[in-house]
């Protein structure tokens, strides 16, 4: 059974940063994506970025290229989500998830999801 466990989440002013982090166990997640959405009050949970596990290319969102980083950690099964210059139009819930095969912006394409970690920027 995959399990992800996502931390890092909290309060920081706008133009600040976070690190969110997504510890993966249970596979061994080599044909594996990773990757993390978001969902704001009101509103459907969208696509941030993911990132394949083999050769680590990446895809993101047009809304957070240039200030959000994916990044993994194979040796600790960890995928990380830095995230620069924050804006409080980014407040939402911050989701892990995974999948079998290559990147995909469809939540519906994801077997597996972490609980969530909130993320808010204030003004």
């Amino acid at each position: 059974q995959v399990q992800l466990v996502e931390s890092g989440g909290g309060l920081v002013q706008a133009g600040g940063s976070l690190r969110l982090s997504c510890a993966a166990s249970g596979r061994t997640f080599t044909q594996w994506t990773m990757g993390w959405f978001r969902q704001a009050p009101g509103k459907e949970r969208e696509f941030v970025t993911a990132i394949t596990w083999s050769d680590i290319s990446t895809l993101y969102a047009d809304s957070v290229k240039g200030r959000f980083t994916i990044s993994r950690d194979k040796a600790k099964n960890t995928v990380y989500l830095q995230m620069n210059s924050l804006k409080p139009e980014d407040t939402a819930v911050y989701y892990c998830a995974a999948r079998v095969g290559g990147a995909s912006i469809f939540s519906y394409g994801y077997t597996y999801w972490g609980q969530g970690t909130q993320v808010t920027v204030s003004s």
